[in-house]
């Protein structure tokens, strides 16, 4: 089954919108209206995130985002797969390690030296992807506070 990625666009607002709400419900934070902007934001070109949309045929079946950073720790630049998601009935069938080589591929170019993700510790299936690609734990854990900043004009606030 043959794969391949687009960079989302304003125009594929609908798609990424629909899965990542099919991501984050599944997942166990349903996106809420920031999220849901925060979304559309990086379709429209947002500068510190990259969307790509997966395609089987023009079928829209799965989506990834990556974040820009920067660490000290690490570096220089680094990035956080913020959402990697395939559709449920295509799960299983080596698609998920076909994006998450594509997204690896994309790092690099983007200069990212140290890739960073997040996963349910309940989700086993996607650990064992993760650590088959050679993602480990940090022995850290991540923590967040909800900073109600000043986004660019015309973003309420995020």
């Amino acid at each position: 089954m043959n794969i391949f990625f687009d960079l989302a666009r304003e125009a594929d607002v609908d798609a990424l919108l629909g899965m990542a709400r099919a991501f984050h419900v599944e997942d166990g934070h349903p996106l809420d209206t920031r999220g849901e902007a925060a979304v559309v934001r990086v379709a429209k070109g947002e500068p510190l995130a990259r969307a790509w949309i997966a395609r089987i045929g023009r079928e829209a079946v799965g989506y990834v985002v990556v974040t820009l950073g920067y660490s000290i720790e690490y570096g220089g630049r680094d990035g956080f797969i913020d959402d990697l998601y395939l559709v449920p009935e295509l799960r299983g069938r080596g698609l998920g390690r076909k994006m998450l080589a594509f997204t690896l591929s994309q790092a690099a170019q983007l200069g990212i030296g140290t890739l960073h993700l997040e996963v349910e510790t309940s989700n086993d299936q996607a650990t064992r992807l993760y650590r088959s690609a050679g993602f480990e734990a940090t022995g850290r854990s991540l923590m967040r506070l909800r900073v109600r900043a000043k986004g660019p004009p015309g973003v309420d606030g995020c």
